[in-house]
């Protein structure tokens, strides 16, 4: 058994909660720039006080509509600067925020309203006021308990935020203030409803010591990211999922400006407006925007150059990843020239693409393949991978600008200890950890070892602290011949090539290992556009001689990783997309690999006859 310690940076009054982070914004610098939205002329600057004033206006609704401290109020919108605004609203009310994700279904709604026992609800359009109505008219009790659904995104149907904020123009400050300062450290914040990879969704407690606590010792944690030169990032993650709600709100402890955009459909435009310092990334889009710019390359008649580029940059990180060990000499001599060169021909359009101004980025959610992290860190984008969970609030480990070793999720971070069991399992304790599971004693029994909190993830640590997660106890395969195989490793290096989407390993008792993976519509286009080849439906390109071929020679490449009882014997292409709207995709991006498995048995069976 091994464990990993980092010290607590910074400690707080047990008596604050996290609106008193707002509170010392304003205190230091009323006029500074604490949140920034994109207007029909582009992008306004939204100061502390002005914040503080709108939150305390929506709060005041609040409490006029009869919030006590401790009632639970949903929001169920895509990420803008109003879902930030109601979220402090809420607090600064007294009452517990409950993020649901706008993609939710009907039934997911109603399990969350009525688990939580949500008193409100923030509707972030007129469609989910719809779906939100709809669940209510099927349920008297849910009915009888709501107080009203407000509507976020338009003031012309009411209620909305405006009328809430005039609603609560006789509710005093000093009766507001009873009710923001109620809560201390240890009381409920939030209810985060885990993404339900493995099952029904169950709601994490987050305190506001989880917030506060996490929020102040990353920024301490991270200085040269977040306490140097006027730091800003662009907010495209949904605001449900915790990591973001954790980021949101260690930008509002370093004042660090934060703009939100929708989505990833319009993260490339925002970016180049907004021109942000540091990103927080998801891996997809950083395989999506390699990709696209080596078929932009490739089309153009410079794919050559691009992919010289690309060995150049992926060789100087890894030299000096070798130099940095001790185990090897750094960048030699031809590579600085070949780097040097290709830093100003190529490089700079692809930092261009996050703005033209990102120091860092920030990976999390799902596992970074570790040719992209070598790769955008040799082209001067640093990927900092860090790892957690909503049980977590987020961030438990993380690499550092100064230390770094890619290809692990980083130290743990201030007030954090990571001991990995004897059976491999991740195991936490710290500061991030939540209150338990709500009203599920049964879960929280399971879920606490020794007073850290079981991970349900593999890993292991290495002498100088940094963790590696190796893939999840669930999802490890045991063979017919007893071979124990981690699906991750070798799904990533599938998934790293153009033509694939996602890959899912399956063999769990059978007497090989397989695997199923999905081809990517866009990939698959650039691909046959790259050798003059016509367009091809996906429902075609799945039986496709030469795409059979390509992505046979992906699945050898990552068998090269894997002894051969471990590795890839044979595929099945699925005619169909994984996404969040098929339901085989996690909000977060993450593959709900239970419910792939259970969908395609069909095909599974197939492969073992």
């Amino acid at each position: 058994m091994r464990e990993a310690s980092t010290e607590l940076l910074v400690e707080l009054d047990a008596n604050s909660n996290v609106t008193d982070l707002l509170l010392e914004q304003h205190a230091a610098n009323p006029a500074h720039a604490l949140y920034r939205r994109k207007g029909p002329n582009g992008w306004v600057d939204v100061s502390a006080q002005k914040f503080r004033q709108d939150v305390s206006a929506l709060a005041k609704g609040l409490i006029a509509g009869g919030l006590e401290p401790g009632d639970t109020v949903a929001v169920m919108s895509r990420t803008s600067y109003e879902w930030t605004l109601v979220d402090f609203a809420i607090w600064f009310a007294g009452g517990v925020t409950v993020p649901i994700y706008e993609t939710s279904s009907a039934s997911q709604v109603e399990w969350i309203i009525q688990d939580a026992a949500v008193r409100r609800v923030f509707a972030g359009d007129h469609a989910t006021v719809q779906l939100v109505g709809g669940v209510l008219a099927g349920s008297d009790a849910l009915r009888d308990r709501l107080v009203n659904v407000v509507r976020i995104d338009y003031d012309g149907e009411a209620p909305n935020l405006a009328s809430l904020a005039a609603a609560g123009a006789g509710v005093s400050d000093t009766e507001l203030e009873r009710q923001r300062s109620h809560a201390g450290l240890a009381d409920l914040a939030s209810l985060v409803y885990t993404s339900g990879t493995t099952g029904k969704p169950k709601g994490c407690e987050i305190t506001h010591g989880n917030f506060a606590l996490v929020a102040k010792n990353i920024v301490a944690f991270l200085p040269e990211i977040l306490q140097q030169g006027q730091p800003r990032t662009l907010m495209f993650l949904p605001l449900a999922h915790v990591l973001a709600r954790a980021v949101q709100v260690v930008c509002l402890t370093a004042g660090a400006t934060l703009g939100h955009t929708p989505g990833a459909a319009q993260l490339l435009e925002d970016l180049g407006s907004f021109r942000p310092t540091f990103l927080l990334v998801v891996p997809r889009i950083f395989e999506k925007v390699r990709a696209t710019a080596a078929h932009k390359a490739a089309v153009a008649g410079k794919g050559r150059l691009f992919e010289a580029a690309s060995a150049a940059a992926i060789e100087y990180s890894k030299a000096q990843d070798r130099q940095h060990r001790g185990d090897g000499p750094g960048p030699g001599l031809l590579n600085r020239v070949r780097h040097g060169l290709f830093d100003r021909l190529v490089y700079p359009r692809l930092r261009q693409v996050l703005g033209g101004e990102v120091g860092y980025t920030v990976s999390g959610a799902s596992p970074l393949a570790l040719e992209d992290a070598h790769f955008f860190r040799g082209v001067g984008i640093p990927v900092l991978e860090g790892y957690g969970l909503t049980e977590t609030t987020a961030p438990c480990t993380a690499n550092t600008p100064t230390r770094t070793k890619v290809g692990t999720v980083g130290i743990p971070v201030p007030g954090t200890t990571i001991r990995v069991a004897e059976d491999g399992e991740i195991l936490v304790k710290g500061i991030g950890v939540f209150r338990g599971y709500h009203a599920n004693p049964a879960a929280n029994a399971e879920a606490f070892v020794d007073g850290f909190f079981r991970t349900g993830d593999l890993g292991v640590l290495d002498k100088d602290g940094f963790l590696t997660v190796t893939g999840r106890k669930k999802d490890l395969l045991v063979t017919a011949g007893g071979k124990n195989v981690a699906p991750g490793p070798l799904e990533e290096k599938i998934r790293t090539h153009q033509l694939v989407g996602h890959a899912v390993l399956v063999g769990d008792g059978k007497p090989f290992v397989s695997a199923l993976l999905t081809l990517d519509p866009e990939g698959v286009a650039n691909w046959r556009e790259e050798r003059g080849l016509p367009p091809l439906p996906l429902s075609e390109a799945t039986s496709d001689p030469q795409v059979l071929a390509a992505v046979q020679e992906a699945v050898d490449l990552a068998n090269q990783l894997v002894s051969k009882a471990e590795s890839v014997r044979t595929f099945t292409l699925l005619n169909t997309e994984f996404s969040v709207e098929s339901g085989h995709l996690t909000p977060s991006l993450k593959l709900k690999r239970a419910t792939v498995v259970q969908e395609y048995q069909a095909e599974i069976a197939k492969i073992y006859g």
